[in-house]
């Protein structure tokens, strides 16, 4: 753990003190539960007071200015979790269609790993809305790993290793991909989520012109 000169705790980057961010993360885990179990519809204050162990929903109303603070802070806790848990796995390939592999599995394994965050993240990108019919929660961050794909896809092209095509097309292809597996889960389908990347990686390793690398790593 870093620690500053007095040897106490580094502060959150977030300005917050540890022990605020550690209650704000104690009732977004008990958010994501309430909702993976019960829906978003029925996830009110009361059932994730229940569920965090609190005396009183006032103390969500402490460290939350709203439900819609709550479930973006719920949208943005498992965004992070991904994050975490794919970067590693993608940093380890070199090769543009070896890392392509491995965005492909890790997305997959993060799914089957993490069912409970997959149903509460969907259920609220799907349901959250406001008395307008507008989305209570923004998804903005989401579409932040497409346009790093694109990117990934155009690059490969330069260097050599991916075949042309759109890579916009490619790119929305292959999140749809990943996408569907995640709604699969939050309906309660039961299957092999590994195996179902396993094959989107064969999928997408011919339509990139690229079967030969993701399987070897190497670049051709």
């Amino acid at each position: 753990m870093r620690v500053n000169s007095d040897s106490s705790p580094a502060a959150p980057a977030s300005g917050r003190s540890v022990t605020t961010d550690a209650r704000r993360a104690q009732i977004v885990t008990a958010a994501i539960g309430t909702v993976a179990e019960l829906g978003y519809a029925r996830a009110s204050f009361a059932q994730i007071a229940k569920r965090a162990k609190l005396s009183s929903v006032r103390l969500i109303s402490y460290h939350f200015q709203d439900k819609e603070d709550l479930f973006q802070a719920l949208v943005d806790s498992v965004q992070e979790s991904a994050q975490a848990f794919m970067q590693p796995r993608i940093h380890a390939r070199f090769a543009p269609a070896a890392q392509l592999a491995a965005y492909i599995e890790a997305n997959l394994e993060f799914l089957a790993e993490h069912p409970v965050e997959v149903r509460a993240l969907v259920d609220v990108l799907a349901n959250a809305r406001r008395e307008d019919g507008s989305p209570l929660v923004s998804s903005a961050g989401f579409d932040t790993p497409v346009s790093l794909l694109v990117q990934h896809l155009r690059d490969g092209q330069l260097s050599g290793d991916f075949r042309p095509f759109d890579p916009e097309a490619m790119a929305l292809a292959i999140r749809a991909s990943i996408d569907a597996a995640a709604n699969r889960l939050s309906a309660g389908d039961d299957f092999d989520v590994r195996a179902y990347g396993r094959e989107l990686v064969t999928l997408f390793a011919l339509a990139t012109g690229t079967e030969a690398g993701a399987e070897t790593g190497e670049t051709k």
